[in-house]
């Protein structure tokens, strides 16, 4: 599957990081995954390597473009023999030893893993004895209801309901693959020390997103539990200080305006990204809350401690609150409860206001529905 259906066009009007970045004395590199249109990637890199333009494919057949000048060309991708992750940070890694050039650069490596298929290298899912792995802590053979998405491509990797020994070898194979990502991200940070530039480059690990794997009887991403919507985001580097854990609320899309203010680069007046350098020192600078949208059928608001999650299926709405402080598993819907109603409430006006003031087209959310219990 080449993922090419799946391809985002980026208005030419909306400049990218690398882009803003490059007008500004930087180098810009890429390799890996490009989930967006060709336009967009030339005007962002000027550099590139090992190009893969689609959304998912077999890990060990990778349909890959050989370079920047190749990909402006429109030539016709070819599988090169190797596992992606080994191939992409392999490009990576010979471009922080081999850059000869005095200026700042800014190199986005993306990967395709962990995402299925998990086949990861043998010698990696040996550690992983599937009869030995535990169970998620939400993990329960089947959803308890429809949430829209129960038919969708992830949610087909294995029949429902779950069974607990097919579910232990999709987690062998999730764990193999995050151990062999982890060895070969090792791989470029070695090169980057070898370039001598390390001290003096701020490194991002960040992920897209979650996946449920069992967790409250799914498999897929296409949910707003937290098991899907929290991402890694680990950042190191001048300018950042070590050791800190900044367990406020921020969006992924924050790195664009951090990165900018770490490289002194001014933001786009008009964007929604917000720098997370003030969090550095004052943790009081986070937001208040965030919220996600999954199509026509869920919506979620989250405070540092509530969480609201909406559904509306078929005509038919229903409403989750969990208490993440208490039930970080969201193993507990509070939602009916007589106690939390003004809660409910409040967060149900909130979502209401940021619908309203993003021209979510998923209105009017019914402030007067009762909720059922799950």
């Amino acid at each position: 599957m080449s993922g090419k259906e799946a391809i985002v066009t980026i208005a030419p009007e909306a400049s990218t990081l690398p882009e803003l970045l490059g007008e500004s004395g930087y180098d810009t590199f890429f390799t890996g995954k490009w989930h967006n249109d060709r336009e967009s990637f030339l005007r962002s890199f000027k550099q590139a390597n090992r190009i893969f333009n689609g959304g998912m494919c077999a890990h060990e057949a990778v349909p890959l473009v050989d370079d920047r000048a190749a990909f402006e060309r429109g030539e016709t991708p070819e599988i090169e023999p190797g596992f992606s992750t080994e191939l992409f940070c392999e490009s990576m890694a010979d471009y922080l030893r081999d850059r000869s050039s005095d200026a700042p650069f800014f190199a986005w490596l993306s990967l395709t893993s962990p995402h299925d298929p998990r086949t990861p290298p043998e010698s990696f899912l040996e550690p992983y004895k599937a009869a030995e792995i535990p169970l998620p802590d939400a993990f329960c053979a089947e959803p308890k209801f429809d949430n829209g998405e129960l038919d969708i491509r992830d949610e087909r990797l294995a029949s429902k309901p779950l069974q607990e020994n097919t579910l232990r070898e999709h987690l062998a194979g999730y764990y193999g693959m995050i151990t062999h990502q982890d060895d070969q991200i090792g791989r470029v940070l070695k090169a980057l020390d070898e370039s001598g530039e390390a001290e003096n480059t701020v490194v991002v690990y960040i992920g897209d997103h979650g996946l449920s794997l069992g967790n409250h009887g799914l498999l897929g991403k296409q949910n707003l539990y937290e098991h899907s919507t929290r991402v890694p985001f680990i950042m190191a580097g001048p300018g950042v200080p070590e050791g800190r854990d900044c367990s406020g609320l921020n969006y992924s899309y924050d790195v664009f305006a951090t990165l900018l203010d770490l490289a002194g680069v001014d933001s786009p007046a008009a964007i929604e990204s917000r720098s997370l350098v003030p969090q550095f020192k004052d943790t009081s600078s986070t937001r208040d809350e965030v919220v996600s949208v999954y199509k026509d059928c869920q919506r979620m608001l989250k405070t540092d401690r509530w969480k609201l999650i909406e559904y509306r299926v078929d005509g038919e709405s229903r409403t989750e609150l969990f208490d993440l402080q208490t039930d970080p598993a969201e193993l507990h819907d509070v939602a009916a409860d007589t106690e939390n109603q003004s809660r409910l409430q409040s967060l149900r006006e909130r979502l209401v206001a940021w619908q309203q003031s993003n021209g979510d087209r998923w209105m009017p959310l019914d402030l007067t529905q009762q909720p059922q219990a799950t």
